[in-house]
């Protein structure tokens, strides 16, 4: 696997767990605190970087098609990418949620390597219909145009546009009936607000992004939460406090990765083996976690 010795240094991480026992009084939960040292990554082949995404798009053996998926109240329906794994039995399904740059070629990396490692994935284009001409991300052109069009998306329609393509998704013949999200930057941050607005979720991952307020229900969550950092990105770890008391008797592990840098699975050759070092840790976790509870 790419990667210095350099970027073994950084593989001391930060695990902050926060668990209860099944059918234990919440209250009682212990908030645990351990340090775990990883000296090699395991043998997991990685998602592609923003930079050989294309690359690797190009050359991969997978079948993925664009679904238009209804939206309630709708007229222009939400499109999303969706790629099969090559395995026999029902797969358990991953909805992937991108950045605040749209649905990008990176997300369909990302989503193509879900289903090498054998989920089946769906990555909507949650700009769907807030282009020109009701198109979605490709639509709006320049990533600033993108990045501001994201932003006006208000978090009720957000929850809306990812409860229709969950239900599509768990419609899915192949389907294990088994569904988590997984999102990165803002999609991260949409990830842990979706297992709140969500309680049938069964599993959740963050990439990096904002915890909610402390003033969103976090009763509501009864799915698993990971959440995975970059050491060097305090706008988004100085949200994670507000988690851990919101999480409090739910099952939450946070995991930060020194040296690393915000998004850091997509910008994975920057921060002098940093970033590289954090995804080689972070997405065997990512997977591990979603065979455990999407089984």
């Amino acid at each position: 696997m790419q990667g210095s010795r350099q970027g073994r240094e950084i593989s001391m991480v930060t695990a902050l767990a926060v668990t209860v026992a099944c059918g234990g009084n919440p209250e009682d939960a212990p908030t645990q605190t351990k340090r775990t040292v990883m000296d090699e990554p395991a043998a997991f082949a990685l998602p592609p970087s923003e930079e050989t995404a294309a690359e690797r798009l190009n050359s991969s053996p997978r079948h993925g098609e664009w679904v238009d998926i209804t939206l309630p109240g709708s007229e222009v329906p939400t499109s999303a990418w969706v790629v099969y794994p090559e395995r026999e039995g029902p797969a358990p399904i991953v909805l992937v949620i991108h950045e605040i740059f749209g649905l990008t070629d990176w997300v369909w990396g990302v989503a193509d390597q879900f289903a090498a490692d054998g989920f089946i994935a769906v990555a909507p284009d949650l700009l769907s219909g807030l282009g020109p001409d009701g198109g979605g991300t490709h639509s709006l052109g320049a990533r600033d145009n993108v990045v501001a069009t994201i932003r006006s998306l208000e978090p009720g329609e957000r929850t809306r546009r990812l409860d229709a393509v969950r239900t599509y998704a768990l419609s899915i013949l192949s389907g294990n009936g088994k569904l988590g999200t997984v999102g990165f930057c803002w999609g991260g941050g949409a990830s842990f607000n979706y297992a709140i607005d969500q309680p049938a979720l069964d599993a959740a991952v963050v990439y990096y992004g904002s915890s909610p307020t402390d003033a969103r229900p976090y009763a509501n969550v009864n799915a698993p939460v990971l959440g995975l950092y970059g050491g060097n990105d305090e706008r988004v770890n100085a949200t994670i406090p507000d988690a851990e008391a919101g999480m409090t008797g739910k099952s939450f592990e946070v995991i930060v990765y020194d040296g690393a840098g915000h998004g850091f699975l997509r910008a994975q050759e920057r921060r002098e083996g940093a970033n590289l070092a954090a995804s080689e840790l972070a997405w065997p976790r990512t997977v591990e976690f979603f065979r455990e509870h999407l089984k």
